[in-house]
């Protein structure tokens, strides 16, 4: 298994290429990461454009502390190699590719990153890659995909009519019945291979209620954060995938509690209520840790 790693995101925010100014504003958005999309949202005739845009505002983004991904474009049979050459930098964390079909476009992607870095100059392997997972197979090869030493997170998103719902002919629905079972096949996946599961995204970006809703389905059922197209809808989904003080506060009592009971000679004890071990002290500090690193 691979051991991929990267600090959390709960919120990866879109912002077309192709428009400076969108960009420049974005870094004030509070997002965990920005995606500087070259693909769907800049038009066609455009995109030329949009990809020095954007490899002239990645050195502006880093001074402001941003982490930065670039959605690139897919060619005829390979993935875009002008825009990963563009973008290929010690200041890019990674490039987030749409549509694979399997296993074997992260490898083919992997080994054009390889090259680009190789070219200017940035160490093998640093270019990490986050695949949209919008077609049947890749969704049924979700695990294999994400086994992939550049992968560190895999995305399940549900936006209502887009490429996922054609592929599967799902119908949509604010509680996401249809894509219950999807969503948890990328937790399971990324989780089995210790990666993060990302999902999203939320189209009807002015409905912050209807925002609610679905980013607390998707964080029940186990996501790690989110794809965002708005930047309203950033302090929801942050809130959502952040431990709350009040968690914070319940699980350090939970490990006091159990602290002392090993003190005293015992395995367990019951805290606020519940029967507790030293599996939900290692559930307390990992929700300490995730709150101490969204702090930071």
């Amino acid at each position: 298994m691979a051991s991929t790693t990267i600090k959390p995101i709960r919120s990866m925010m879109f912002v077309p290429g192709n428009k400076p100014n969108m960009i420049e504003k974005a870094a004030g958005a509070k997002a965990d990461a920005l995606i500087l999309d070259l693909e769907d949202s800049v038009p066609a005739d455009l995109k030329v454009e949009a990809r020095g845009i954007v490899k002239s505002k990645i050195a502006w983004l880093a001074e402001q502390k941003q982490r930065i991904w670039v959605r690139i474009n897919r060619s005829a049979h390979l993935y875009d190699f002008d825009d990963i050459l563009a973008v290929v930098s010690p200041l890019v964390e990674g490039i987030v590719i749409s549509k694979p079909c399997g296993p074997e476009d992260i490898h083919t992607v992997s080994s054009m990153l390889a090259e680009a870095e190789y070219r200017a100059g940035v160490p093998v392997g640093h270019t990490l890659v986050i695949p949209l997972l919008e077609t049947a197979r890749s969704l049924q090869l979700a695990y294999e995909i994400a086994q992939h030493e550049r992968v560190p997170a895999i995305v399940g998103a549900t936006a209502k009519n887009a490429d996922v719902a054609r592929a599967l002919k799902t119908v949509w629905s604010l509680e996401g019945r249809e894509t219950q079972y999807l969503k948890s096949r990328i937790v399971m996946a990324a989780r089995a291979a210790g990666k993060l599961p990302i999902g999203g995204v939320w189209q009807q970006v002015h409905d912050l209620e209807g925002l609610k809703v679905s980013s607390a389905n998707d964080r029940q059922l186990g996501m790690s954060g989110e794809l965002v197209l708005h930047p309203s809808n950033i302090e929801i989904v942050n809130r959502t995938y952040s431990p709350t003080e009040e968690e914070v506060a319940l699980y350090q009592g939970m490990i006091d509690a159990l602290e002392k009971a090993q003190a005293e000679g015992r395995a367990s004890c019951i805290y606020d209520g519940e029967h507790i071990d030293i599996a939900h002290a290692k559930t307390a500090r990992e929700v300490i840790e995730l709150a101490r690193a969204f702090n930071h």
